[in-house]
């Protein structure tokens, strides 16, 4: 059977509608729930006791720590994480996971569908080795063998990519990292503060795993870009709210007969 393990912080309705979708359809599919949270301040931990799941609370969260304790409470050899935003979509999700390590048991994870780069790696057979980042694992509808994890452990000092981190090693250690078609959605609106929270991380999170170098030049030159393409779109939009008004006035004046 399959660990399901959810990473949750001040996320209650999207919570809610993944243990509602995960208790609906897919509930023979499943051994256990396991929502893992960051001290959130909302119904979080009411949500999940009223679906019946495990509620374990994080306090220091990083991202490889809060996987490996997602590795370590799962009773499983099999555990996919979500985000609380995400969700399955297809309606063998999980049975389309179980297949692939049940044909390969010894795989170190499967990575699942939810945006078009990750269909074309499947449909065009871009494999993990040959694109760790968009064929690697992404915990947010990713699953791993707890067996493997035993053996390399996720590392708790990367800033993010704990996932794709995790994909280069065990490939490099011979295991392998496979695309199936099971298909998920990925639906998240990030305020200001958390999207510079993200590009933070993102940063150093590409340098330390892709080596992603910043110059100073194409720290300017990103910044020049981005005020650039801030300005153009501000007018574009405002001549489009121009034309809009212009035609509900004509409108307004010259209405079209009803049927």
């Amino acid at each position: 059977m399959i660990s399901v393990v959810i990473r949750n912080k001040n996320e209650a309705p999207a919570l809610e509608f993944l243990l509602k979708n995960l208790n609906e359809r897919y509930h023979q599919d499943i051994d256990e729930i396991i929502v893992l949270d960051n001290l959130s301040s909302d119904t979080s931990e009411a949500i999940t006791k009223q679906y019946g799941a495990q509620f374990v609370t994080i306090e220091k969260f990083s991202f490889g720590g809060s996987a490996n304790l997602a590795a370590t409470v799962a009773i499983n050899k099999i555990v996919v994480i979500f985000s609380a935003h995400s969700y399955p979509v297809s309606h063998d999700f999980f049975k389309v996971i179980l297949q692939k390590f049940e044909e390969k048991p010894s795989i170190a994870g499967v990575r699942c569908l939810h945006q078009p780069n990750d269909y074309k790696n499947y449909i065009n057979g871009i494999t993990t080795a040959q694109d760790p980042n968009k064929s690697g694992l992404i915990f947010a509808g990713s699953a791993f063998n707890k067996e493997v994890w035993e053996k390399l452990p996720f590392k708790e000092d990367v800033a993010t990519f704990e996932d794709k981190e995790w994909t280069v090693r065990v490939l490099k250690a011979g295991y392998e990292i496979a695309l199936v078609p099971a298909i998920f959605c990925y639906e998240v609106k990030r305020t200001p503060a958390q999207l510079f929270f993200r590009f933070k991380n993102d940063v150093v999170g590409n340098y330390q795993l892709w080596h992603q170098d910043v110059t100073l030049k194409n720290a300017i030159n990103k910044t020049i870009m981005a005020l650039f393409k801030l300005i153009k779109s501000f007018f574009i939009e405002l001549y489009y709210i121009l034309k809009r008004f212009l035609f509900l006035l004509k409108f307004v004046f010259n209405k079209p007969k009803q049927f």
